[in-house]
């Protein structure tokens, strides 16, 4: 799940495969606003099929946080 979700990143959002790593944050480490957030979210969503509650991403913090709620559903 993890390389599936690095993909995404740099395909969609252009962030530098070096820097992903499970315990990169979002915002402060790869510098995802929250617009890029919704994007992401969205486009794991249709990538992966499943619908993403919005109170979730809130808890949405590092790559790891994505890849564990992902691993989950």
């Amino acid at each position: 799940m993890f390389e599936k979700l690095k993909e995404l990143l740099v395909e969609e959002l252009q962030i530098d495969e070096a820097d992903i790593t499970l315990d990169a944050k979002l915002s402060t480490d790869l510098g995802i606003n929250s617009i890029e957030l919704a994007d992401l979210v969205m486009l794991c969503e249709e990538k992966f099929g499943i619908e993403i509650e919005d109170a979730d991403i809130h808890d949405f913090v590092t790559v790891g946080d994505v890849v564990k709620y992902l691993e989950t559903l």
